[in-house]
């Protein structure tokens, strides 16, 4: 599982490296054909919008495993350390139903009737389906490395941070 798992955090490093500097291309790109060129060009602001939400998405599953994600301990730290690691695979299961509930169940449902519909994005003139399936994919995300983080829970090892992270 350790070679799985730090296999896909590579790729999701490499991903969201990938998306970052598309992003900056693609608002750069907007600055000058505005600004220097003086005709500004129609798809870069549909395109920084999705690649956006990719990033965030993607990235908050990135968040999830480094633990730099949103997340309140402040009423857990005054529990006795076995109340808190019960407490920790608790929520972590929590995390992990919603995540495949809602993000991917939920998620794939859209990205399935956008797809039925044929609903295009109106610069890129691709169907949004294709943005939209960020919401599933990064559900299956979070719920991979919140199945990950309740294996080494329940081993009691400690999950290995990523390589070149922290």
């Amino acid at each position: 599982m350790t070679k799985l798992l730090h296999w896909v955090d590579c790729v999701l490093k490499w991903f969201l490296a990938a998306l970052m500097a598309a992003i900056v291309l693609v608002v750069c790109w907007q600055v000058v054909s505005r600004f220097v060129l003086n005709a500004p060009s129609s798809i870069t602001e549909e395109l920084s919008r999705s690649l956006l939400i990719w990033i965030g998405m993607v990235g908050a599953a990135f968040a999830y495993r480094t633990g730099v994600h949103l997340g309140l301990d402040i009423v857990t730290q005054k529990f006795s350390p076995p109340v808190q690691r019960q407490l920790a695979m608790v929520l972590t299961a929590a995390v992990v139903i919603f995540a495949f509930a809602v993000m991917v169940v939920g998620g794939g449902n859209l990205v399935a009737l956008t797809w039925e519909l044929n609903q295009m994005s109106a610069a890129l003139n691709i169907k949004m389906a294709y943005i939209y399936i960020a919401l599933p994919l990064s559900g299956l995300l979070i719920a991979f490395y919140g199945v990950c983080q309740l294996y080494f829970m329940l081993i009691k090892k400690p999950l290995q941070p990523v390589k070149g992270m922290h």
